[in-house]
């Protein structure tokens, strides 16, 4: 990981969309700041695609696409999109998964909650629970003691022996059934409300994360940026962005924003009278 400091105002100023992680990127200690909720707002109004691309529950989706300054949002760890058209007063809606797929997900999900609360002692069902609609989210430290990094491991097991896919953040870990992720909702997310290819457009987007179930975003984007603690991870092999900032939490985010916006501004300010440039554009 590179500092900040060394993502090129060049490559920011070409920048079409910020994507987001929410806990422990855009939140500091559990909660949103003042600064990184107006740091959203600041990059809407600079005419940029804003997208949290988060862990949380399609109830709390529903709610940040609609009253957040954002574009849409991709939750539950990409088993769905949420964008809020304010003309129609419509929510669009994707999942990836059809309704009866979903439906007996969530029986074979419901398995595996006993089975981890039964054999992992000291784990708990994240609070969000209630509001989700494809994974099962285990509490590993934000409503519970921290879990030890060894049952951590233990719960990331118990997921991958029933067939799921496991990923830890910050706080949870999240399982699921189906062949999706962060990044592969992200490109349906593109094409459907953004209307353009987000591989060919990889180059122009900035994506913001903190931790492991953020890897594949990580990897796809050259100018990922990771809040400073993502640090914490280093070494573990998990993938981590190939920039991080020097602030952790919401402040670290405010610190990107604030690159991205002081190099858009220096690429649409006026060009000097006369000088360099002017002799360039005569010639």
């Amino acid at each position: 990981m590179l500092p900040l400091d060394e993502l090129s105002p060049a490559a920011l100023s070409e920048v079409v969309a910020v994507f987001t992680d929410i806990d422990d990127t855009l939140t500091t200690e559990g909660q949103l700041p003042a600064g990184a909720y107006a740091a959203l707002e600041r990059l809407a109004q600079a005419g940029l695609e804003v997208v949290p691309i988060t862990g949380r529950p399609a109830g709390w989706c529903d709610m940040i696409a609609r009253f957040w300054p954002v574009a849409g949002v991709v939750g539950e760890n990409g088993a769905f999109y949420f964008s809020y058209d304010r003309a129609a007063r419509k929510m669009r809606q994707r999942f990836f998964a059809t309704d009866d797929e979903r439906r007996v997900n969530r029986a074979r999900l419901e398995h595996l909650r006993e089975r981890i609360l039964r054999e992992v002692p000291g784990t708990g069902i994240a609070s969000d629970q209630l509001y989700r609609e494809a994974d099962l989210a285990i509490d590993v430290c934000e409503d519970v003691d921290p879990l030890p990094a060894g049952e951590v491991e233990r719960v990331l097991g118990i997921f991958k022996e029933e067939g799921a896919i496991a990923k830890l953040s910050s706080i949870h870990v999240n399982g699921w059934f189906g062949d999706y992720d962060k990044l592969s909702m992200s490109r349906i997310f593109a094409a459907d409300i953004l209307g353009f290819d987000l591989d060919a457009m990889k180059d122009r987007v900035i994506f913001v994360g903190d931790s492991p179930n953020d890897g594949p975003m990580f990897s796809f984007f050259p100018n990922s940026c990771g809040v400073a603690n993502v640090e914490e991870f280093r070494g573990s092999g998990h993938a981590l962005p190939r920039f991080v900032a020097h602030n952790r939490g919401g402040e670290g985010f405010v610190e990107i924003a604030e690159r991205i916006l002081a190099a858009r501004g220096a690429a649409q300010a006026p060009a000097p009278a006369g000088g360099a440039r002017a002799e360039a554009d005569h010639v």
